[in-house]
């Protein structure tokens, strides 16, 4: 599990705080329950709002946040949804407003209070993001026109999270993988196994973590106060 968090002055500062391992027979959704129980009786004011891909779009885990006033935020991708269909058609009928990601111009669609996922104890907002960039390809040296397409379903309130800061955070999803897996993987061989014991796989994790918490935070702070 991955959190960002900032200091006043300084840099972002990714804190990598406990993993999990899944049981044999079972999902990864109930991994991860388990994980955020024992997170949040650790770190109980330490975020807000939890990030995660289309697999965590279950009510199970939606309601275990909100029953712990935490605010959730997952790709929607299954069409077979009443959710997803109904927000579907909210998009074919009302028109987008335009915004920026980046340097990037986008058409977001924003819709607050959907009903169409009763077994989430409270109503859900739907946030789309849809923008085209151009892109030269370097075999042929042609420029390609893409269309990046996003959907997500949240518990964040439009009343004090705007559209754009749903987009942000839902493209900040993509640091678990970049800032956490990336860099276990590249800069801490966390991908090699020592020692075949479940124990001392989970030893070497956890140290790995902490060493790349303790050497992020130095690189971080030192890099915001040293003198230009």
């Amino acid at each position: 599990m991955l959190l960002p968090a900032t200091r006043p002055g300084c840099a972002t500062v990714r804190f990598l705080l406990d993993h999990e391992a899944q049981r044999a027979g079972e999902d990864e959704v109930a991994t991860a329950l388990r994980l955020l129980e024992r997170v949040l009786g650790a770190y109980p004011r330490g975020f807000d709002l939890v990030l995660a891909d289309a697999l965590y779009s279950t009510a199970p885990l939606f309601n275990f946040l909100l029953a712990r006033g935490k605010h959730v935020l997952t790709v929607l991708k299954d069409d077979r949804r009443n959710l997803y269909q109904d927000a579907a058609a909210l998009f074919a009928a009302c028109p987008p407003e335009e915004g920026s990601f980046g340097s990037r111009k986008c058409l977001w669609w924003d819709f607050s209070g959907l009903l169409s996922w009763p077994q989430v104890n409270v109503p859900v907002r739907v946030v789309r993001s849809r923008k085209k960039h151009t892109v030269r390809r370097q075999l042929d040296g042609k420029d390609e026109l893409l269309t990046s397409d996003w959907i997500w379903v949240t518990t964040l309130p439009a009343q004090s999270v705007p559209t754009g800061r749903i987009v942000a955070f839902g493209h900040q999803r993509w640091d678990i993988e970049n800032h956490g897996f990336n860099d276990l993987v590249n800069g801490w061989h966390a991908d090699h196994i020592y020692r075949h014991d479940p124990n001392a796989i989970e030893c070497f994790l956890l140290l790995a973590f902490l060493a790349c918490n303790i050497f992020q935070a130095f690189f971080r702070v030192e890099s915001q106060t040293a003198d230009p």
